[in-house]
C-alpha cells in the first residue's frame, strides 16, 4: 500500500513510500524510511502528493512505538500555511534525533499537589479566576490583565491546578529562558513539585527525557520558551502565555513565527483554552478584546494594596557638565536616600557593553564590523569590540590614517558596563552587579546572583531589558532609567508601544513590598508624549490613540504585513532578484507591494539585504496565494529569501 511520509527537511509535501509489512499506519505514525543513501525519521501524513512520474517506490523500514496525534499533524499544516514555511521544516521542530526513539527514559513526576507555602487569593483574584472558569474548557482566548505586582501569576496557578487535578497537561510559555529558573522556584513553592523546563540551553539527555515523557503523558506541567510550543503533548488541557505582549515571542532568525499567535492556533486545533497574561496588552490583543474575539478579566490593584512607584523626571539638559558622565547629580541625591535605608537600587539601560560606538580623535575612523553595516560595541569585560549581529570580535587597535601610531578612540554613548564603572567610582563600598545576558552565561552563577539579590546582599543592580521581565526582588524600591530617550530608537513601527510596555513592567519591579518606591527617568526630552503617558499612567488612552492611528494608516492589526528579505553576496544580484519577486507578487489583487529598498542594516554576515513589504487584508488566503506564486518563481541558488509574516523588526 502507498503511504505519504513527510520528511523533516526543506520539503513542502510528503514523499510516497510502500507500507510493506506495516499495515496499521495512520496520520501521525512515526516511521524510519530510506532517503537517498541515508536513513531518515519521517511521519505518516494526511494527504498524498500526486505525481505524474513513475518512481520506483521504497519501503518503510521501521514503525516507531510512538505516534504524533492527528491534531499535531493539523497544526504543522496550519503553521506551514500561515508562516509560509515548508511543512518538513516545521515537522523538524517537533522531532528529535534517533536517540529520542531508541531509548526509554524514566521520569518520576510527583502528581500529587502539596503546597509548600499557603497562598490565599484576595477577592479580586477570586473574581478573575471565576471569570476565567466561566469561559469554559473548550477553545477560547482570555486576556488576564493586571498591574505589575497584582498577583496575576497566582490566578493562573489556580487555573493550572484545576487542569492538573483532571490529569491534563499544561504548557506555560515565558518570553525569556532566564526567567525559567525563578519561575521553577515559584512553581515548586506553590505545587510542591518542579515542572519540566524546556529551552535551547538544556542538555541533549534532558531534552530526550522530557520529550519522551511529554509524549507518553507522564509529564503534566512544562514551563518553557518559544520552542516548547513544538512538544508532542499527549493530553494538553491549557496553554498560558505569560507577558503576552513581549516581542521576544517573535522568532526573528531561521523559521520566523510569533509563538503567542501560534500558541493560540495550537489551542484552537486542540480545542482547549489559552490564557494571555500581561500588565499592558499588545495592540493586537487589545483590539481583539475590544472586538469581543477574546475574553477579558482584570486585576486593578497591587497585591496587599501596595502602590506603584512614584515617578520623578531628571532633565539631563540642566546641569550635566561632563558629557561622559551619565548619572546626574540630582539622581544620585535621590538614590542615596534608598541606599541609606539598606534598600536596593536598579540602574536600567537597554544597551549591552560599555560603549555603542568608538571614533578616533585623530583621523575620525568609526570602528565598524567588516561583515555587517553597523558599528562595533566595546565590551570592557573582554576588552574587545563586538558585533551583536555576526559575533565578530576585535581588539581596538587600528593603524591611524593620520599618524604612525594606533588610533586614539573616544567612547561615545553609554552601555551597562559604562554605568557600572561610574557607579563603582561613586559607591566603592557597595556591592554592584550587572544583570545582562553577557554576564549570565553560566546557570550556577546566575542562580547564585539571583539568590544574593533576593537576600539583599547586592546593593545596586545594573541591568538591560532582561531585568524588566518577571523578576521579583523584595528589597528593590528605587529604579533609575539612565537614558529614557535611547530605547525608542530602532526600525520598528511598534517602538512607542514597546516603550510604554517596557517602562510599565520596569516600574513594577520596584515597591512590590513597600509603599515608598521611586522610578527616576533621566531624559533630554522631558516633554516627550510617550513619557507623559507613562508618568500619568494613561496606558488605555495610549492604546486607544494608537488603535485610531493604525486604522487610519492601514497598519496592523487592521492589515497584514509580510516582509520579504532578499540576501545576496552581490548587491546588484539581490536587487534584481527582488524586482523579479515583486513583479510576480504584484499579480495578486487587492495588495500593495512596497519596495524593493535596501534594509536599514544593509549588510549582515557579508550578505547585502534588500526588502519588499507586502500589505493586504488579514485573511490567511493571501498566504496560500503567495505560496503558489513563490513555487513558480525560479529563485537563484545564490539568493537567500526569508519570508516574515507579521514582522516586528524592520531592520
Amino acid at each position: 500500500m502507498k503511504v505519504p511520509v513527510l520528511i523533516p527537511r526543506i520539503f513542502d509535501h510528503p514523499h510516497t513510500y510502500l507500507s510493506g509489512k506495516f499495515d496499521k499506519l495512520k496520520p501521525g505514525s512515526i516511521v524510519s524510511v530510506p532517503f537517498g543513501s541515508e536513513k531518515e525519521i519521517g511521519v505518516i501524513w494526511d494527504k498524498q502528493e500526486e505525481t505524474k512520474k513513475n518512481f520506483k517506490l521504497k519501503t518503510i523500514l521501521e514503525k516507531k512505538p510512538v505516534s504524533f496525534s492527528e491534531n499535531l499533524v493539523k497544526f504543522v499544516n496550519w503553521f506551514s500555511i500561515y508562516n509560509l514555511v515548508p511543512k518538513g521544516m516545521v515537522l523538524k521542530m517537533f522531532l528529535g534525533d534517533e536517540s529520542f526513539f531508541s531509548k526509554n527514559s524514566n521520569f518520576l513526576v510527583e502528581n500529587k499537589i502539596e503546597k509548600k507555602i499557603k497562598f490565599n487569593l484576595n477577592q479580586e483574584q477570586k473574581n478573575c479566576l471565576s471569570d476565567i472558569n466561566s469561559f469554559g474548557d473548550k477553545f477560547n482566548v482570555t486576556l488576564l490583565q493586571g498591574v505589575t505586582g497584582s498577583g496575576k501569576t497566582i490566578v493562573y496557578f489556580e487555573k493550572i491546578k484545576q487542569n492538573l487535578k483532571k490529569k491534563k497537561q499544561v504548557l506555560v510559555l515565558l518570553p525569556e529562558i532566564f526567567l525559567t529558573n525563578q519561575f521553577n522556584q515559584r512553581f515548586e513553592e506553590y505545587f510542591g513539585f518542579k515542572p519540566a523546563i524546556w529551552h535551547s540551553k538544556i542538555t541533549k539527555k534532558n531534552r530526550r527525557i522530557i520529550w519522551q515523557n511529554i509524549m507518553n503523558g507522564k509529564i503534566k506541567l512544562i514551563v518553557g520558551a518559544r520552542s516548547s510550543l513544538f512538544l508532542p503533548f499527549k493530553n494538553l488541557g491549557l496553554i498560558v502565555v505569560d507577558e503576552e505582549h513581549d516581542s521576544s515571542y517573535k522568532q526573528d532568525e531561521g523559521i520566523r513565527y510569533n509563538a503567542r499567535d501560534m500558541a493560540i492556533s495550537r489551542a484552537s486545533i486542540e480545542n482547549i483554552p489559552v490564557l494571555l497574561s500581561t500588565s499592558i496588552p499588545s495592540l493586537e490583543t487589545y483590539n481583539n478584546v475590544k472586538s469581543k474575539k477574546y475574553n477579558f478579566t482584570k486585576l486593578e490593584k497591587r497585591y496587599k494594596n501596595f502602590s506603584l512607584p512614584h515617578a520623578e523626571i531628571v532633565n539631563l539638559n540642566l546641569d550635566r557638565k561632563n558629557k561622559n558622565i551619565w548619572i546626574d547629580v540630582k539622581t544620585l541625591d535621590l538614590v542615596k536616600k534608598y541606599l541609606e535605608k539598606k534598600e536596593q537600587v536598579l540602574f536600567f539601560l537597554n544597551r549591552r557593553g560599555y560603549a555603542p560606538f568608538m571614533i578616533c580623535k585623530k583621523c575620525g575612523l568609526k570602528l565598524a564590523c567588516p561583515n555587517c553595516s553597523i558599528f562595533l560595541t566595546f565590551h570592557k569585560h573582554i576588552n574587545q569590540a563586538m558585533c551583536h549581529h555576526c559575533g565578530y570580535k576585535t581588539k581596538i587597535k587600528q593603524k591611524c590614517k593620520k599618524t604612525e601610531s594606533n588610533c586614539d578612540f573616544q567612547m561615545y554613548g553609554p552601555g551597562v558596563e559604562k554605568v557600572f564603572s561610574e557607579l563603582k567610582q561613586i559607591f566603592p563600598e557597595k556591592r554592584i552587579s550587572i544583570l545582562s545576558s553577557d554576564f549570565l552565561s553560566k546557570k550556577k552563577e546566575t542562580l547564585n546572583l539571583l539568590s544574593d539579590i533576593e537576600k539583599n546582599k547586592v546593593n545596586i543592580l545594573v541591568g538591560t531589558q532582561l531585568i524588566s521581565k518577571g523578576f521579583n526582588f523584595p528589597n528593590l524600591n528605587c529604579i533609575v532609567v539612565v537614558d529614557a530617550d535611547f530605547s525608542g530608537m530602532g526600525f520598528d513601527l511598534r517602538s512607542t508601544e514597546k516603550n510604554i510596555q517596557l517602562y510599565n513592567q520596569l516600574s513594577g519591579r520596584a515597591g512590590r513590598f513597600s509603599k515608598d518606591s521611586l522610578i527616576i527617568y533621566q531624559t533630554f526630552n522631558p516633554s516627550d508624549e510617550t513619557l507623559k503617558n507613562i508618568l500619568q499612567n494613561q496606558q488605555e488612552k495610549f492604546l486607544e490613540e494608537e488603535i485610531y492611528l493604525r486604522k487610519e494608516k492601514k497598519l496592523p492589526p487592521f492589515t497584514r504585513l509580510i516582509a520579504f528579505i532578499i540576501a545576496s553576496k552581490n548587491e546588484r544580484e539581490g536587487f534584481l532578484e527582488a524586482q523579479k519577486i515583486k513583479k510576480s507578487l504584484s499579480l495578486l489583487k487587492n495588495i500593495d507591494v512596497m519596495g524593493p529598498v535596501t534594509s536599514p542594516i544593509f549588510k549582515i554576515k557579508n550578505k547585502y539585504r534588500t526588502r519588499l513589504l507586502l500589505r493586504s487584508d488579514n485573511s490567511v488566503f493571501i498566504q496560500k496565494k503567495i505560496r503558489r506564486i513563490l513555487q513558480t518563481i525560479n529563485i537563484s541558488k545564490k539568493i537567500k529569501l526569508t519570508v516574515d509574516v507579521d514582522p516586528l523588526n524592520f531592520s
